[in-house]
């Protein structure tokens, strides 16, 4: 029988480090690459939507938006049958929709998560189209980034996806750690000794660098699959992701005067004049009641702000207030989760550094599965000469301005030529990204 000594002295060797991350790259490296890349293309899922369907930008925003009542009667109008609490969420952008969510319509009312869309022009009201999500290209996207399309089961297993990335990332740094031959080499790039060696010191050297970024989404992305852990240890509720707090009732009378959303927003607007509304939650039946929530400047959480009002629609008074101001450190914490996994606490360079750092993902699963094929036999290296690249370099800067003038010249005769049919093939191509997009 094995002793704990002899056991921890096994777990300690470099050899057991390298076949937990050998193993977890070829079982496991396919689906953190998949979730890499759905990632880095969520991060930019509203800018692509509204390409993929041009429909949804206003070109020329004018004149003042619309009360939130007109707007609240005009996405009913188009959807009489449901009857529940809506959510009309503010438009990102003065070119952007106004988008009005209804939890469970009836034709996707036994998915996980599959809401109605209404976008609503803020300017006129007018509605502009009504999807489901999940039935979109970038929605599809993110759906099988957070829970691979398998509802809670893939939820679950997309969290402890997280848990093995931490642990393919710790031991790729203890790899690169626990030998000081290999510090200095991590830095080193070699071109000359074929393109698999090229191809593992870029692949060690990129796991080097992107690895911190890598941990931080591994941690946030886990405590998003499992938010109850972490609510638990710091005595937190309600503060999951898309969570709005209690749910709260109205037990004032039912009246002929009842507060429309206009006036639910002035007056939760009393005890924060500095904030900017980000959504408002309809009342559902008699006992129903307002959801204003808005976000102060000094809050993190750009689309999914905490500060929350909640307004009777009766009587008009406040039932009660999240104040995020006044947070404790553990829910301060909470409020961190979401804004940083998806880049928008670390502002524009942040969401890019991320969306780099989940294609960084997909380069490391294949270099290191083309690595194992090499050693195993499976592939052949070829070199890689670059000195072929020298004498373009010199001719190019003896003759920089000769080169420069000839290409304007060919580009902009090129450019009368192609402009036309490239017009029309990048109209098709459109046609059918939005044709497989659904």
């Amino acid at each position: 029988m094995v002793n704990l000594s002899t056991l921890m002295n096994r777990l300690l060797q470099r050899a057991t480090w390298l076949k937990i991350h050998l193993y977890l790259a070829l079982f496991i490296g396919f689906f953190f690459a998949l979730m890499g890349l759905t990632g880095s293309v969520s991060v930019y899922r509203e800018a692509i939507d509204e390409f993929l369907n041009p429909q949804l930008v206003i070109e020329h925003p004018a004149g003042q938006r619309q009360s939130l009542d007109k707007i609240m009667r005009a996405v009913q109008n188009a959807h009489p049958d449901l009857t529940g609490a809506w959510t009309l969420e503010m438009p990102r952008t003065p070119h952007s929709m106004l988008t009005a969510w209804y939890d469970k319509p009836g034709k996707t009312f036994f998915e996980l998560y599959a809401p109605l869309m209404v976008s609503v022009n803020p300017y006129t009201a007018d509605v502009v189209t009504s999807r489901y999500w999940g039935q979109t290209f970038t929605t599809w996207l993110l759906d099988m980034h957070t829970q691979l399309r398998l509802d809670k089961f893939g939820w679950n297993v997309i969290g402890l996806f997280g848990v093995l990335l931490m642990v393919s990332v710790t031991t790729g740094l203890y790899l690169w750690w626990s030998d000081a031959r290999r510090l200095l080499q991590a830095f080193t790039v070699r071109h000359n000794a074929g393109l698999m060696r090229l191809l593992f010191d870029v692949h060690r050297l990129l796991g080097l660098v992107i690895a911190p970024a890598l941990l931080v989404l591994a941690f946030t992305g886990i405590q998003l699959s499992y938010p109850e852990v972490l609510e638990n240890m710091v005595g937190a509720s309600g503060m999951e992701h898309g969570e709005t707090g209690r749910t709260l009732i109205s037990t004032a009378r039912p009246n002929k005067n009842p507060t429309g959303l206009e006036s639910a927003e002035f007056i939760a607007r009393a005890g924060f004049p500095r904030a900017e509304l980000r959504r408002v939650t309809t009342p559902a039946g008699d006992t129903g009641i307002y959801r204003i929530n808005l976000r102060q400047p000094s809050e993190i959480n750009q689309r999914h702000p905490f500060t929350t009002v909640w307004v009777d629609r009766w009587s008009g008074q406040i039932k009660e207030v999240r104040n995020p101001a006044t947070f404790s450190t553990g829910e301060t914490m909470l409020e961190w989760l979401w804004p940083l996994h998806t880049g928008e606490a670390l502002g524009t360079l942040g969401r890019f550094m991320w969306f780099i750092t989940g294609l960084g993902v997909c380069f490391l699963y294949f270099t290191g599965v083309m690595h194992w094929l090499y050693r195993h036999g499976k592939i052949q290296d070829r070199a890689v000469d670059i000195s072929a690249l020298r004498p373009l370099a010199e001719r190019a800067e003896q003759g920089f301005y000769r080169v420069a003038v000839a290409l304007l010249i060919v580009s902009v005769l090129a450019g009368r030529w192609a402009m036309p049919h490239l017009k029309t093939g990048y109209a098709a191509l459109r046609q059918w990204i939005v044709h497989r997009s659904g």
